[in-house]
């Protein structure tokens, strides 16, 4: 009945993740298209969001970005941020999760984590991503199917095996957005679930699909991550009033 639905409110993480980009609690812009098989749309709703609250902010609030801009970020990199990255005729960056591995394995640059096809991009290979295409946000698509939660969509394209799933990668940060083609087809789903011995935990989800469904896809976008972004704030902590992360709460 709801096409275009969104959430946003309190999201909170599970792995003792200790990071400039990460706290235990956080808020997150989640999006959902009904009536969608092309990752392209989701894309497009991606960037459509990330230009349209940008620009909001920065005519709505210029004294405020202002203030940061003079005090907290470096000026080179708020031209990067607010000149680049708002521009609405400016098109994102766009490159497959093949294209991605490829580029870093070239690198002249020795990374923590070495780069290989299966693996998870790792924050310093994001930021390498970024720089390489231009320091401009860039969409990465099509990971391994191993990969990602069982209810990314199968692209079916043996021998490599990927999901139709989406990362928006932004300069200084990395990941901001993540999302995904959802599987609406329920033999792919019983297969999944199944081999992952998870059939039984997720009967309700199966439902969903037994009883009606459609195709569709979202994202969900980290507030504190993108308000970081535009304002240039080097730590997650500085950018929400009571940051909570792992062993902040001593009782």
């Amino acid at each position: 009945a709801f096409t275009h639905v969104f959430t946003f409110g309190p999201t909170f993480r599970a792995e003792n993740s200790q990071s400039r980009r990460h706290l235990a609690e956080f808020y997150m812009v989640e999006a959902e298209l009904s009536f969608t098989e092309s990752l392209q749309d989701i894309m497009q709703v991606m960037e459509d969001l990330f230009k349209t609250a940008t620009n909001t902010v920065l005519s709505k609030c210029p004294r405020d970005v202002e203030l940061f801009h003079k005090y907290v970020a470096p000026a080179q990199k708020v031209i990067n941020v607010t000149g680049k990255s708002c521009n609405p005729f400016m098109h994102f960056g766009g490159i497959s999760y093949n294209e991605a591995v490829e580029i870093l394995k070239r690198a002249s640059q020795t990374f923590t984590f070495k780069p290989e096809w299966g693996s998870d991009l790792q924050t310093e290979h994001e930021k390498y991503l970024v720089k390489h295409c231009g320091e401009v946000p860039v969409f990465v698509i099509n990971y391994p199917y191993d990969l990602k939660p069982f209810y990314m969509r199968d692209n079916e394209d043996e021998p490599q095996h990927t999901v139709a799933a989406v990362d928006l990668l932004v300069p200084g940060i990395g990941e901001l957005c993540g999302g995904s083609l959802r599987e609406e087809r329920l033999p792919f789903l019983e297969s999944r679930l199944q081999r992952l011995e998870l059939a039984d935990a997720y009967q309700w989800y199966l439902d969903l699909r037994k009883f009606g469904s459609v195709p569709h896809g979202g994202f969900g976008m980290g507030f504190e991550r993108y308000l970081q972004y535009i304002l240039g704030v080097d730590n997650i902590k500085d950018v929400i009033p009571f940051p909570r992360f792992p062993h902040s709460c001593l009782l």
